[in-house]
């Protein structure tokens, strides 16, 4: 008796859970119905596969550069937040992000997506089709993150960051700026996610990065990537992946997503030239690292202008975007911070110009600063300020808060030994 009274509690909760569809069934029958365009349809399911497929490549860019015995350790930072997140998402993200709520958060009403059905509808294409494409940018925007902490943060306390910090920090920003919140009733322009996805990273990657503290004989010791081909492999996907990320934002097959997809490509060309030449001029020689730097940069900044500018003021943002994030990651020296893989440097500044050019350049289905429009510009400044005090302040709290119950940060032994072995057992190479 006693032991079946003691599983009765699980059981409960077993049952509970499997309800939960089921209970979102009746709800589901009021859902918002209509007619999905098929091209539309199609573009952004390609889109967010495309975006899906930026993990893979994050995964090796950030691999590649970290030392070996540390590889699989940057890899699964990128591929677990794939499983982690993607759960995340659905059941609670999505609804907190891109329902009415208030001009902060959004509500529950979505909660594991209760009152969407197959034939609900989000202007031209399936409701679905709409959460999976926001649910990548979701995905992709933590795991940019992990660059500022590799090589030295605990497994289970990274697990705990990206849950946090998608719930207190990701899904406002979403809200904020696409789901109905404050920036978007102010007017803000943010096509793809300069503010959502990079300056956030980018900020809070300096906040956690700060709380974590600098890898054992950073800057002193030599920490050299231990596979640049498997670097500029995964730069050659996050590109390609890229086209998806800010022409499927139009959320339709048009010559706004055709506009983007341009705007995207010489802007990270412009980029990369830009990294290069300057690194050229300042330590005489052009290294891959830095060309591949210098395209995730112009990637970058040209997000929240892509569907909102021409290809010639994307040009300009790519070349600017070279310049400003090459100085930017030896922001790290001059401030004593360790950005392991430059977060800090390339999105974090590369989104920071983005989204002011995008106030300056704006002149398609938008007017900024350039086309007699300076009240864009300052509702672009505000963004900017309001989106980078709250990451700092809020990712700070988070990380306080892991370091004083779970604690951030692997043993000195085990960070010698390389997180590869000692956090998950295993070698990435065995030669």
């Amino acid at each position: 008796m006693g032991s079946k009274a003691a599983s009765l509690p699980s059981v409960t909760i077993a049952l509970t859970f499997l309800s939960l569809p089921l209970l979102c069934a009746r709800p589901a029958m009021a859902a918002r119905a209509g007619v999905a365009n098929p091209a539309d349809t199609a573009w952004v399911l390609m889109s967010a596969a495309l975006v899906l497929l930026m993990l893979p490549g994050l995964a090796l860019f950030y691999g590649g550069m970290v030392r070996r015995k540390n590889v699989l350790s940057s890899l699964m930072h990128s591929f677990v937040a794939l499983g982690i997140l993607g759960l995340l998402w659905v059941v609670i993200g999505y609804s907190l992000a891109f329902t009415d709520g208030n001009w902060f958060i959004g509500g529950l009403s979505q909660f594991m997506l209760c009152g969407t059905t197959v034939n609900s509808v989000r202007g031209s294409i399936p409701t679905y089709a709409f959460v999976m494409f926001q649910g990548m940018f979701a995905i992709i925007t933590p795991a940019l993150i992990s660059g500022a902490v590799a090589e030295r943060m605990t497994f289970k306390s990274y697990l705990a960051f990206l849950v946090l910090w998608s719930l207190l920090v990701y899904y406002p920003l979403a809200h904020w700026v696409w789901g109905g919140g404050w920036f978007q009733a102010a007017g803000g322009l943010d096509f793809a996610g300069g503010l959502v996805v990079h300056l956030s990273a980018g900020v809070s990657a300096l906040a956690i990065a700060y709380i974590i503290g600098k890898r054992t004989g950073f800057p002193h010791e030599m920490f050299v990537p231990h596979n640049l081909t498997m670097t500029l492999l995964g730069v050659g996907l996050l590109w390609f992946g890229w086209f998806g990320f800010n022409a499927g934002s139009a959320l339709a097959a048009n010559s706004t997503a055709a506009l983007a997809f341009t705007a995207t490509m010489v802007a990270a060309s412009a980029g990369a030239c830009s990294w290069m030449l300057l690194e050229w001029m300042v330590v005489k020689q052009p290294s891959a690292l830095g060309f591949a730097s210098g395209i995730v940069a112009g990637l970058g900044a040209v997000t929240p202008a892509s569907g909102f500018v021409t290809p010639g003021y994307a040009i300009i943002i790519g070349i600017v975007s070279g310049a400003i994030c090459f100085f930017g990651v030896r922001m790290k020296f001059k401030f004593s911070y360790d950005d392991a893989l430059d977060v800090v440097g390339v999105h974090g500044v590369g989104g920071l110009w983005g989204t002011l050019a995008t106030g300056l350049f704006a002149t398609v289905g938008a007017t900024g600063l350039i086309a007699g429009n300076p009240g864009q510009f300052e509702i672009q400044l505000a963004g900017v300020i309001a989106v980078g005090l709250y990451c700092l302040i809020a990712t700070y709290a988070i990380g306080q808060f892991l370091e004083k119950t779970i604690g951030l940060r692997v043993s000195v032994d085990q960070e010698h030994s390389g997180l590869d072995e000692e956090l998950h057992g295993e070698v990435g190479y065995s030669l």
